[in-house]
């Protein structure tokens, strides 16, 4: 490398890394990078020339050409790879180095190398980055958690790099600890449920309610503008509009296989969830469909040993319907996520500020969306909320939408289409909103077959014992 100190250093320079790379370059800082891969590097410079990226041959050379304190932002895949980088510059760090892994990581592999860094002089945080490769490179939303000292040495490269949604650059602290990764796995959960929503939410404007792919993407663009205005709404109207190249006419989407993939994030999302006792049916219905996506040869098998009868007609609903519906389900979503969020904050020690997360996921993150500023204003007033639901707002919304919802669901599952996030997300509020449901009955099926006790209404601090088969307390 050519005598010059770099201001930040990237590890792993594939789509995202080199992207980000480019990111801090462009916004006037000199940056260094290595890749395992020489080829990775030789791209970068070829492709990105005026960004003036030093590529290092070695971890070592990388280390060696930065300014002290260093920083440096690892992005290679999660698991084995991160702890395999670390582990190498591990020896050649110093007092007050700060070493960041922006990738996917799960949040307990955080908290075991942030562990290991406790007993070291560099100072380590993990971060979720959202954006695709395209926000990479024009301006992520960063969730960066962990050491607060680590933070004020990085904070300013990364507001310089960050989207800017309402309010400022979208990055702030997420708190001690794995917060920063455990709130982008958050995110990616609420991602899932928005996803599933909408497409769900296709499924019946098109099959449902016959109407043209060009009719769906004009409905899309015109939710699009009012309260259902986001990210993913917006590119799923220009997705509705693309032919395919190698059969002009037709819908390039249709062409697509019926299987859907995931990296993990969403199954992490529900298996932490389970952990802390916290209901997040929307998000667990879009994985389980994912899931089921990947079985479509077992699909199409019991489509046909099932005899299944073709989808009929919807009636008795309207497209303005099916919006309430998905607007209503996609408040259910969000309010999982964030109690999810709230309660992790409490049992693990983070101190998220959930208004703080809402601000900087409206701009440069996959679920950015107009909803998300009235989502801080809900958590920043006075009383908070006990569920985002339950705020003032948006529990006036949900009473208008509700007839609506239920009419969707009712006429789609009459109708045949399978709806899971739709009508999970509707049986999730109606068991929320319901004062005297269903459990009273389980626990005395329990205390009847395990003697686990039961608490009556009139005393409901006392556990008590029934001989169920002779009605003696």
């Amino acid at each position: 490398m050519a005598e010059r100190e770099n201001a930040v250093a990237v590890v792993g320079l594939g789509v995202m890394g080199a992207n980000l790379a480019r990111n801090f370059a462009s916004r006037g800082l000199a940056v260094a990078g290595y890749d395992r891969s020489p080829d990775a590097g030789s791209r970068l410079q070829a492709e990105a020339p005026e960004a003036q990226i030093q590529v290092a041959d070695s971890l070592a050379a990388l280390v060696a050409g930065l300014e002290r304190p260093r920083r440096i932002v690892v992005l290679v895949n999660a698991g084995a790879p991160v702890d395999a980088v670390i582990e190498a510059l591990d020896p050649l760090l110093e007092k007050d180095d700060v070493l960041i892994d922006a990738g996917n990581s799960l949040y307990k592999d955080t908290d075991r190398r942030r562990k290991l860094a406790e007993q070291r002089p560099w100072r380590f945080m993990g971060m979720g980055v959202s954006g695709g490769s395209e926000g990479a490179l024009r301006g992520p939303a960063l969730m960066p958690g962990g050491d607060q000292e680590a933070w004020t040495r990085m904070r300013p490269v990364l507001e310089a790099i960050a989207a800017v949604g309402s309010g400022g650059p979208c990055v702030t602290y997420c708190g001690a600890g794995s917060a920063g990764h455990f709130v982008k796995m958050v995110h990616n959960g609420i991602e899932y449920g928005d996803m599933q929503l909408i497409t769900e939410a296709a499924l019946l404007l098109r099959d449902g309610l016959g109407l043209e792919p060009a009719a769906v993407a004009d409905t899309f663009e015109r939710w699009n503008q009012g309260e259902l205005s986001s990210y993913l709404i917006e590119i799923t109207a220009r997705i509705f509009r693309v032919e395919d190249p190698q059969a002009p006419g037709t819908l390039l989407v249709d062409a697509v296989l019926d299987q859907a993939g995931q990296k993990g994030t969403g199954r992490w999302t529900v298996i932490a969830a389970l952990e802390l006792g916290v209901a997040i049916p929307t998000i667990a219905a879009a994985v389980d469909a994912r899931n089921l996506s990947a079985l479509r040869p077992v699909r199409l098998l019991a489509e046909q040993a099932l005899a299944r009868a073709a989808h009929a007609p919807l009636g008795g609903i309207t497209a303005d319907d099916v919006a309430a519906a998905l607007y209503a389900a996609k408040l259910a979503s969000y309010t999982q996520g964030f109690a999810m969020l709230e309660t992790a904050s409490r049992e693990l020690g983070y101190g998220v500020d959930l208004p703080e997360i809402a601000r900087i996921w409206t701009g440069g993150c996959i679920i950015r969306a107009s909803l998300l500023e009235s989502v801080r204003q809900a958590f920043s007033a006075e009383p908070r909320p006990e569920l985002l639901a339950l705020a003032p707002t948006f529990a006036s919304q949900l009473r208008e939408r509700w007839p609506a919802w239920r009419r969707v669901v009712a006429a789609a599952t009459a109708a045949g289409y399978a709806i899971p996030g739709l009508a999970t997300s509707l049986a999730w509020m109606e068991t929320l909103t319901t004062g005297h449901g269903t459990a009273s009955l389980i626990q005395a099926q329990r205390d009847y077959f395990g003697s686990h006790g039961y608490q009556r209404t009139d005393a409901p601090d006392e556990s008590v014992h029934t001989d169920w088969s002779s009605g003696q307390t």
